[in-house]
């Protein structure tokens, strides 16, 4: 790991931050190719899947971003809580404007309960989307870290972005194939469930560079920006996450599926960070 670290740290911070993603979308290709080794996805397996997601978000929202940004605010007390608490409110509000534009459905639900703008759009379509949804924040994240490292900023390390990028990428993994499964089931080919489900992960790069750029061009938006993805994160994970768990009879799977992908986040963050 030292030299994954090494690496990240002798080449521009945009590019790295544009690797780290590559990284997390490639596993989310590698999650959805397992649709064409299985021609089913067991209920609990997808919640329990589903429950590791949100874990991971959820730690990587606090030991990865709101820790950081609180630790590198000026001030003390109230003051230096603000720039945090700023922007993560505007971090889930960012993300409760593009659920309420952005045509989406969640991947338990009925296609009545389709979010967003009404659409002609196929089933398959409005499920790629409210992937995609989960994955803009994620990249964002990764971007702002890698940033704020290239900045000089105390609490910025590439151990902890590298950390965050294993993190997501772990998470991405069956959520790649839990996205690619019920879109098999829906009657798509292999092929096409396949290339839906590792698409959902394209934005994530994209994030990735415009968070790196975007701290690196104005310093002093850092503890707001890595705040700012958190809120989005854990909008993700409490409007669609974890209601996603709760359509079935196997909510205790989910529950330990978080509680694992907490632990394995946090461990990551507290020993790479």
């Amino acid at each position: 790991m030292p030299s994954i670290i090494e690496y990240f740290e002798s080449i521009d911070p945009v590019l790295a931050a544009f690797y780290a993603t590559l990284f997390t979308w490639g596993l989310t290709a590698a999650g959805a190719s397992l649709v064409f080794f299985f021609k089913t996805l067991n209920r609990a397996v997808l919640d329990g899947m589903l429950g590791f997601t949100g874990g991971v978000m959820v730690a990587a929202s606090f030991w990865s971003l709101l820790a950081p940004g609180i630790e590198m605010s000026p001030g003390e007390g109230f003051v230096k809580v603000i720039p945090a608490a700023v922007g993560f409110l505007l971090g889930a509000l960012f993300l409760f404007g593009l659920d309420k534009v952005l045509p989406h459905l969640h991947i338990n639900f009925k296609e009545s309960d389709a979010e967003g703008i009404k659409t002609p759009w196929h089933r398959t379509t409005l499920l790629t989307l409210a992937i995609t949804l989960h994955n803009i924040p994620e990249g964002l994240a990764v971007g702002v870290l890698f940033g704020g490292v290239a900045a000089g900023f105390d609490g910025a390390s590439i151990g902890g972005a590298v950390a965050l990028a294993l993190g997501i990428g772990l998470q991405n993994f069956p959520e790649g194939f839990a996205v690619a499964m019920p879109l098999r089931r829906q009657g798509l080919s292999r092929r096409k469930s396949f290339m839906y489900g590792q698409a959902s992960a394209l934005v994530e790069p994209i994030a990735a560079v415009l968070g790196a750029w975007a701290v690196m061009t104005f310093q002093p938006i850092l503890p707001y920006a890595l705040a700012f993805a958190a809120g989005a994160m854990i909008f993700v994970v409490v409007e669609e996450v974890i209601p996603e768990t709760q359509q079935d009879k196997h909510t205790d799977i989910a529950t330990m599926g978080f509680i694992g992908g907490f632990i394995i986040m946090m461990t990551l963050d507290v020993g790479l960070g």
